[in-house]
C-alpha cells in the first residue's frame, strides 16, 4: 500500500460518520441490505442523499439492478444491526425486524431514521459505484445516532451534549 493510500485511510478512519444500513429488493424480490457509512445529503432541491458501494462486493449487481432502495439511519442501541448487515450472514433479514413500505421496501424497525428514495442517479467513481437518491418518504424517531470512528462503533458520549 503506498503512502498516501495509508494517509487517505487513517485520514477517513478518523473522521467519525453516522451508520446506515441501506436496503432493497433485488431482481428476484428478495430483501438486500449491507451496513454503509458513505451516506451524505446532496441536495434540498430537489431533496437527494448519497451512498457508494464498492464495485467487488458481492452486493454490487444486485443494488446495480435495483430503481430504488432506502436508507435506515441506526440510533445508538441497534449496534446488532450495523454487525448484522456488516456480516455474511447469507439470510441477514432473518436476523433482524423489518417489514414492508408502502413504497415497495424493506425497512429497519425502530431506526433514527429512514430515507427512502428512487434511485436518481448512478455515477462510476472509481472502484466505487455512487447511488444518488431522490427521497420518496422520510420517517424520523427522536433517538440518538450510532457512530463509526476508527473502525469502532458507539455513541456520542452523553458529556458531549453538557
Amino acid at each position: 500500500m503506498t503512502d498516501k493510500v495509508t494517509a487517505f485511510k487513517q485520514a477517513l478512519g478518523n473522521y467519525p460518520t453516522g451508520v446506515t444500513v441501506v436496503t432493497a429488493y433485488s431482481d428476484v424480490n428478495e430483501p438486500i441490505g449491507l451496513t454503509v457509512n458513505s451516506f451524505a445529503s446532496v441536495s434540498i432541491d430537489p431533496l437527494l442523499i448519497l451512498w457508494s458501494l464498492d464495485k467487488k462486493s458481492q452486493l454490487h449487481p444486485l443494488f446495480s439492478n435495483t430503481d430504488k432502495f432506502a436508507v435506515n439511519i441506526l440510533a445508538n442501541d441497534q449496534t446488532h444491526l450495523c454487525t448484522v448487515f456488516s456480516s455474511k450472514i447469507p439470510d441477514r433479514f432473518a436476523q433482524v425486524k423489518w417489514s414492508n413500505s408502502l413504497h415497495g421496501l424493506p425497512i429497519l424497525h425502530d431506526t433514527l431514521a429512514t430515507l427512502q428514495c428512487e434511485t436518481y442517479k448512478k455515477i462510476d467513481a472509481g472502484d466505487h459505484t455512487i447511488f444518488i437518491g431522490h427521497i420518496l418518504e422520510i420517517d424520523n424517531a427522536q433517538k440518538e445516532p450510532l457512530l463509526y470512528h476508527r473502525r469502532h462503533i458507539g455513541q456520542i458520549p452523553t458529556s458531549f451534549y453538557e
